[in-house]
């Protein structure tokens, strides 16, 4: 069989993961086809060639964000030993994370603004938000069933309590917050989590 058309001259994950990068720093909107095209290297008929549409390589982006870079927050806060443990190693994870590149932030908190224009764009987000709230309640509700918390916690307030941090964090990177005055959001974050009886 005779293989048609010009073989791929680049790497699409190398490509995929500068785009990444270009989403993360401007985010959807300010993210234009020539940021894209540059920063990959690449013209405009191949991009759209290997990625379809500006709004498809920003999902892909995201899966790729989650994949690599909100694994690690995921993974510290899973396997730590208790839920005190694994929240707060999760909450320094997003401060590491925020301050990983020079726009300050994370993706799937500043992603995307605009809700009218870019409305499919932004439910991706939401959705990806909403699974890491899940993961959130998820370790608390393991921390109750280990008895690392009081059976009466209220995980879901709770999770909603961390993930409105993780954002906090991220928005104030993004406003030029230093490392020591993200740091210092992670204590009193943690002492909303109840203590055991005795």
């Amino acid at each position: 069989m005779v293989l048609r058309g010009r073989p791929r001259s680049f790497d699409r994950g190398i490509a995929l993961q500068k785009a990444m990068e270009v989403f993360w720093s401007k985010g959807y909107e300010g993210a234009q086809l020539v940021d894209l095209t540059t920063a990959m290297g690449i013209n405009p008929p191949s991009f759209y060639a290997a990625f379809g549409s500006k709004q498809d390589a920003f999902c892909e982006a995201v899966d790729l964000y989650i994949e690599t870079v909100g694994a690690k927050s995921m993974q510290a806060l899973n396997d730590a030993k208790t839920a005190h443990a694994g929240l707060r190693a999760m909450l320094e994870h997003a401060v590491d994370v925020a301050l990983s590149t020079a726009s300050g932030g994370c993706l799937l908190v500043l992603g995307v603004v605009n809700t009218v224009q870019n409305e499919e764009a932004w439910n991706y987000l939401r959705n990806a938000r909403i699974n890491t709230l899940h993961l959130i309640r998820a370790r608390l509700e393991r921390g109750v069933a280990q008895s690392d918390l009081p059976v009466h916690t209220d995980v879901k307030a709770l999770a909603l309590h961390f993930l409105g941090v993780t954002q906090a964090i991220s928005f104030q990177a993004r406003d030029g917050a230093s490392r020591a005055a993200l740091e210092h959001l992670i204590s009193p974050a943690m002492a909303a989590l109840p203590e055991l009886p005795g």
